[in-house]
C-alpha cells in the first residue's frame, strides 16, 4: 500500500451525475467511469435526490474505472472525495438508512426560515463569522426542515440517533463500513453552521436552529487519512485521504496555490474563486467568504462569486430561440460578425445572481435596430459571459486590493475559443485553459495524493500542469471601458423587472 501503488483514485459527485477517475503520478487521467442519477422535484422549486442510489452509482464508477485501467485496490494510493456542496443528508446511525432524500443545494423550500433569521437580524452575524448570506442555498435551515417535518427525527437526533452530512461525509461513511462521521473545513463553511475564523461548529446557529451538536460530523483538514474502505468493497483496504468541495476542488486543481490567484469554472452556471491566502476576506461587494482548504496544518480562504447562468444562456439559444442546432456552432455564428451591432444580452432568467443578488431581475436584449440579426444575438449572448466574470473579478479586486493578473478556467464553455479571447480581451490578462480541464476531480487527487505521499509537495503539482491554449487581451484600454459601460446600462435595465 502507500506511496508504492501507481494511481490516485478521485470521486467527483456532483449535482446530476457521479465520476471515478484514476490520476497517475504526472497528473493525467488513466480512466472515467460516469454514471447519472436521478433528479427528484416533488414540488415546485423542491429538488431531490436518493442518497443510496448516490452511493452505489459512485460504487459503481468507482469498480468500472479500475476495470478500464485493469487496476485492482493495490495499485491505488488513495481515494479523494469532491462533491456538490451544501446538499444535505440525515440519515440513522445504526440502520445507515436516509430518514428522507437528500435536499439539494438548488432546493428552495426552506426560504421562509432563512427571512425568520434575517428578520431576527442575523445576517450580520452570519456574514461576519460563516462569510455567508442567509440564503436557503445552505445546509443549516435544510437540516432544520428535516428535523421539523419527518416524523420523529428530532427526538431521534437528539437522543443521538441521527447523523447529518454533506456528500462527502455520506460517501466516507459508507466506504469506512460506517466507522467515520467526517467533513472537511471546505464543505463545513458551506452549512451556514461553521464559524470559519473558530475553525469551528457555531454554537449560536446551532442553537437558533435547534440542531443537535451529535448529528455533525467531525471537522477535519481537506487533506488527511480520514480512515480506510472496507475490505469488502474492492478486495482490499484503500486510505479515504482527501475531502473538497468541488469549486473548492477545482481551485486545488489549477493550482492556484498563492494569494491572488483566480480560478473560473464555465458550466451551466459559473463560479469564481480568489485565493486569499491564509487570511479571510469580508466582502463588501456580494461575495461569499468561504474556507479554501485545510491543508499543511493551516487553512486557507477563498473569495466567491456564484453565477446562475453561463452556459445555460447558450442552451437557451438552443432549445427555446432554436437559433442553433449544436452549442459548437455559436463560436462560428459569432466570429461572422465583428460586433454585436449593439445588441446587448442579459441572461437574467432566475434573477442576478454575485454581485447583483436581485432576484426580481429579469432576462432581456438590449439594443436591437433593424439590423440587428441571428449573430449578433449569439454574440451577445456569448460576450454576456464573459461580462459576468468581469462583474465578479472586479469585486475581488475591491474586496482584497489584489489585482487580477491571469485567469485559469474550466468547465464545458472554456472550449469555445470566442468567449475565452472575448474574456481575455474584457479583462486585460492572459487566460489560461489547461489540457485536462477536470479540475474539480484533479484537485481531489492531489489533496488525497499529498496526504499519503504519492506527491511531496504542491511544486510537484504545479509542475504536473500543462498548457492547452493561452488566450492573450487584444482591445485598448478604451474599448474595453466602453463595452463594460454598456452592459453595465443594460443590467441595470434588467434589474427589478418583477416588481415594476
Amino acid at each position: 500500500m502507500g506511496v508504492e501503488g501507481k494511481y490516485v483514485m478521485s470521486f467527483d459527485c456532483g449535482t446530476t451525475s457521479t465520476r471515478t477517475i484514476l490520476f497517475d503520478h504526472s497528473g493525467n487521467i488513466v480512466s472515467v467511469a460516469y454514471q447519472d442519477f436521478e433528479q427528484i422535484y416533488p414540488n415546485p422549486g423542491w429538488v431531490e435526490h436518493n442518497p443510496l442510489e448516490i452511493w452505489e452509482a459512485q460504487l459503481k464508477t468507482a469498480k468500472d474505472a479500475l476495470r478500464q485501467a485493469n487496476a485492482s485496490a493495490k495499485d491505488i494510493v488513495g481515494i479523494g472525495i469532491t462533491n456538490q456542496r451544501e446538499t444535505t443528508i440525515v440519515w440513522d446511525k445504526a440502520t445507515g438508512n436516509p430518514v428522507m432524500n437528500a435536499i439539494v443545494w438548488q432546493d428552495r423550500r426552506t426560504a421562509d426560515v432563512c427571512q425568520e433569521l434575517i428578520n431576527q437580524g442575523l445576517s450580520e452575524y452570519v456574514k461576519e463569522n460563516m462569510g455567508l448570506l442567509i440564503d436557503s442555498y445552505f445546509s443549516g435551515t435544510k437540516i432544520k426542515w428535516i428535523l421539523d417535518h419527518i416524523e420523529g427525527a428530532k427526538e431521534k437526533a437528539d437522543r443521538g440517533e441521527l447523523l447529518f452530512g454533506t456528500v462527502d461525509s455520506w460517501l466516507i461513511w459508507n466506504l469506512t463500513g460506517r466507522e467515520v462521521h467526517v467533513t472537511d473545513y471546505s464543505n463545513a463553511s458551506r452549512t451556514m453552521l461553521f464559524n470559519i475564523h473558530a475553525i469551528e461548529w457555531d454554537e449560536k446557529l446551532l442553537t437558533e436552529l435547534d440542531i443537535p451538536r451529535a448529528m455533525l460530523p467531525d471537522l477535519r483538514p481537506s487533506s488527511e487519512v480520514y480512515g480506510m474502505t472496507v475490505e469488502s468493497l474492492f478486495g482490499e483496504r484503500i486510505p479515504v485521504a482527501a475531502a473538497v468541495g468541488d469549486q473548492q476542488g477545482a481551485l486545488f486543481g489549477q493550482a492556484c496555490f498563492d494569494a491572488g490567484m483566480v480560478k473560473a469554472t464555465f458550466g451551466t452556471g459559473g463560479s469564481l474563486l480568489m485565493n486569499t491566502g491564509t487570511k479571510p476576506i469580508k466582502s463588501d461587494t456580494g461575495l461569499l467568504t468561504t474556507v479554501a482548504w485545510g491543508l499543511n496544518n493551516k487553512v486557507e480562504y477563498a473569495l466567491e462569486g456564484l453565477l446562475y447562468v453561463v452556459g445555460a444562456s447558450v442552451q437557451w439559444l438552443r432549445d427555446e430561440l432554436k437559433l442553433i442546432s449544436d452549442a459548437k456552432e455559436t463560436e462560428h455564428l459569432a466570429q461572422e460578425v465583428e460586433n454585436t451591432n449593439g445588441v446587448y444580452v442579459v441572461p437574467a432568467f432566475v434573477g442576478l445572481s454575485a454581485p447583483y443578488w436581485d432576484q426580481y431581475a429579469r432576462g432581456a436584449i438590449l439594443g436591437l435596430t433593424r439590423g440587428a440579426n441571428r449573430n449578433h444575438i449569439v454574440r451577445a449572448t456569448l460576450e454576456s459571459i464573459a461580462y459576468q466574470i468581469r462583474d465578479v473579478i472586479a469585486c475581488m479586486e475591491q474586496d482584497s486590493g489584489i489585482s487580477n493578473n491571469e485567469l485559469k478556467v474550466d468547465g464545458g464553455v472554456c472550449n469555445n475559443n470566442f468567449v475565452m479571447q472575448f474574456q481575455s480581451d474584457l479583462l486585460g490578462v492572459p487566460v489560461i485553459r489547461p489540457k485536462i480541464v477536470e479540475s474539480t476531480a484533479r484537485g481531489a487527487a492531489f489533496l488525497a495524493g499529498l496526504a499519503t505521499g504519492f506527491w511531496e509537495s504542491q511544486s510537484d503539482l504545479v509542475d504536473t500542469f500543462e498548457l492547452d491554449r493561452m488566450y492573450e487581451p487584444s482591445f485598448d484600454e478604451s474599448k474595453r471601458h466602453q463595452l463594460y459601460a454598456g452592459w453595465q446600462r443594460a443590467v441595470e435595465r434588467a434589474k427589478a423587472w418583477e416588481e415594476i
